[in-house]
This record gives C-alpha cells, structure tokens and sequence, in this order.
C-alpha cells in the first residue's frame, strides 16, 4: 500500500479528532460523498467506536445509519458495544443493539459487553445486556466470568447483581 501524502495525513487526523469530538455537523456532509463510515485511527478505534466511546450518541447514529460495522473491534479487541457498556451508556448500549451489534459479542480475549458492565460496575447496563440476551455465566478466554471479573475491580454492585440474575437463571455463581 502507498503512503499518503501528508495532507491527506492531516485531513485524516482531523476526521478523526472530528469523531472523538462528536462534530456530527462536519461529519454528516463527509459520510454524504462517501467517507468510508469504518475509517480507524492509528489504534485501530473506528469513528463508530470513538463516539460510543465519548457518547456522541448523534453521531453514532449517522454512523450506523451510513453503514459502520457494529462489530469492527479495535487494536485491542473492543468493540463499539463494549466501550458503551464500559462507559454505563445505556442510551448508546441500546442504539448499538438496535443496530445489530451482537450482545454476546467479545474480542480475542474473550471479553463480553455484560463482562465490562460488571467490572466497572455498570448495573444498569448489566440489567439490558441480560434481558437482550447477554449470558451471565459466560467465561472469556482465561476462563474468568463477568462475576469473576466484578469481584477483582471491587464491583460489589455488580456482584450482587449478577448473583440474583445466575440465580434466578438457574445457573450457579
């Protein structure tokens, strides 16, 4: 592949910048002559991932709606619903689903949107992962579950949480 000259550099970074900021307004007309909606930084975070990341729901949405793939993780194996589900966005985590985005979806380690919820204590968003389908019992790679995970970062409120919903599950904790 050819490098880019530097002014398309610039013109990159600046999409980018736009997208962590949440300019819809200078996006939209972009997306509108074809600015590839899956366009990624230098780590890998697609323009969907940066809003649902900083919580432009608006520009989540042209996103979705000009074709962003819900499910292109980043660098790090993220994907856009995890990094809503890490930031407690319910209005986001919802947004994505409604677009497709898989709930039982994780990245090469394994990590689930509900595993990411639990570990930074996102109860709410642990609730709606769980009712869309989100299994509480699932393991991530090293065999950890979201319980697991709630229990190393100090997640109490996690815990309890998906303790009553294993139980009433009928699955162990």
């Amino acid at each position: 592949m050819a490098a880019l000259d530097p002014d398309t550099l610039e013109f990159l970074q600046q999409v980018i910048d736009a997208a962590r900021a949440g300019d819809a307004e200078r996006i939209a007309p972009l997306l509108e002559r074809g600015l590839p909606p899956n366009l990624r930084s230098q780590k890998g975070d697609s323009l969907l991932m940066l809003a649902c990341y900083h919580g432009h729901h608006a520009l989540a949405k042209q996103l979705l709606e000009h074709g962003a793939d819900t499910e292109l993780s980043n660098d790090r194996g993220q994907t856009p619903l995890a990094g809503a589900a890490f930031k407690g966005d319910i209005a986001m985590i919802e947004l994505l689903l409604e677009h497709g985005a898989d709930v039982e979806g994780a990245g090469p380690d394994g990590k689930t949107a509900l595993m990411m919820a639990a570990m930074f204590n996102r109860t709410d968003a642990i609730d709606l992962l769980a009712s869309r389908g989100a299994n509480p019992a699932a393991c991530d790679a090293s065999g950890m579950s979201a319980i697991d995970a709630a229990h190393a970062m100090g997640a109490e409120d996690s815990v309890a949480r998906l303790t009553d919903l294993l139980a009433g599950s009928g699955r162990q904790a």
